[in-house]
């Protein structure tokens, strides 16, 4: 009898590009219902993974059991055990070039890395002589892994996901829903991706006069902030804190109707939901490929790019070319506002 493909799939971070692999996933597992896929990241992104058909979730724990050289060949001895036929490396770094080496040694799976498209990337980012135009996606990148270990699939036009039921835990938090609810995540890595704070309290002023339920998202180190832009309106509710963890979260944003995000990974983790996404660029740019998935173009808003012509200055944000601190205050308050009307 034939043995059964079983898929590793190792991906340990960060937030958004693992909620990426989602769709690519979703694709593989319809495309390819015979194949065992198991899922290799960190533990408390578990939840992105609840409910996909033949996928489980294997937790690689970098900081106890799994951490440094010994570490990693325990997990792979734990890999290995569970006898996989294809190995895909979605992340391509040091944790996980160790334990593709160690099966390329020790067993006979077929294997598989991304190309992460690096000079592309940089000839996108320089400051001179830029080659400005669009890559390929991560979504692609990760569908291209899976084409060379056998398993060619084709990741549009997926069936958008059916809305969560509310937990009883989040209903505590927003009520029943008896308008258009709006997730607005304004914070990202680092300040060049960030929609600066004066101007995202516009929007949120201009929107809350709506029928609207505004929800604001954001980690624990941002509570202060968001409870304060919270507390000057009234259909404004912060939930920064205030969930039992990732998947409370993905439930509420399951019941939203559009979200509002920078680059980062709250917009990944609507789009993969099926929510309308739009998307506040900076010093990035969604020619990088790390564009929301399956969002129409227009719902990127960018910056001026004719006064600053050098965009984008890097592929995470990190960077930024001496005076273009400031790009994100070309885009005005009511030009996202009007967007998110005209969605709704």
């Amino acid at each position: 009898m034939k043995k059964q493909p079983h898929v590793i799939i190792f991906r340990l971070s960060a937030m958004g590009d693992v909620a990426m692999t989602v769709p690519v996933i979703k694709s593989f597992v319809k495309q390819h219902p015979d194949v065992k896929v198991t899922f290799v990241s960190k533990a408390f992104l578990k939840p992105l993974f609840d409910n996909i058909d033949n996928v489980t979730f294997f937790t690689a724990d970098t900081n106890n059991s799994h951490k440094g050289i010994l570490g990693l060949v325990k997990l792979f001895k734990e890999l290995k055990s569970l006898q996989p036929t294809h190995f895909a490396d979605f992340h391509n770094v040091l944790r996980s070039k160790i334990v593709r080496s160690l099966f390329t040694i020790f067993s006979n799976v077929k294997m598989a890395k991304i190309d992460k498209g690096r000079k592309e990337k940089k000839e996108l980012t320089k400051e001179s002589n830029k080659i400005f135009k669009q890559l390929k996606t991560s979504h692609q990148r990760y569908a291209d892994v899976l084409k060379n270990i056998g398993f060619p699939i084709k990741i549009k036009n997926l069936e958008t996901p059916k809305k969560e039921t509310l937990s009883e835990n989040n209903l505590k938090v927003t009520g029943q829903k008896t308008s258009s609810w709006i997730g607005i995540a304004p914070f990202a890595a680092f300040p060049s991706k960030t929609y600066p704070d004066d101007l995202m309290k516009e929007v949120i002023k201009d929107l809350s006069k709506e029928d609207v339920s505004i929800f604001l998202f954001g980690g624990k180190a941002d509570m202060d902030q968001l409870e304060s832009i919270a507390n000057q309106f009234g259909n404004v509710i912060s939930i920064a804190g205030k969930l039992a963890g990732l998947k409370e979260e993905l439930n509420l944003i399951s019941n939203l109707d559009i979200m509002l995000s920078m680059d980062s990974g709250n917009a990944h983790f609507a789009a993969m939901q099926g929510i309308k996404t739009i998307t506040v660029w900076g010093n990035t740019h969604p020619y990088a490929g790390f564009a929301p998935f399956n969002q129409p173009e227009d719902y990127c808003i960018l910056p001026d790019l004719e006064k600053y012509p050098k965009l984008p200055c890097s592929i995470y944000g990190n960077k930024t070319f001496p005076g273009y601190e400031n790009v994100m205050r070309t885009i005005e308050p009511k030009t996202i506002v009007e967007k998110i009307k005209s969605i709704l």
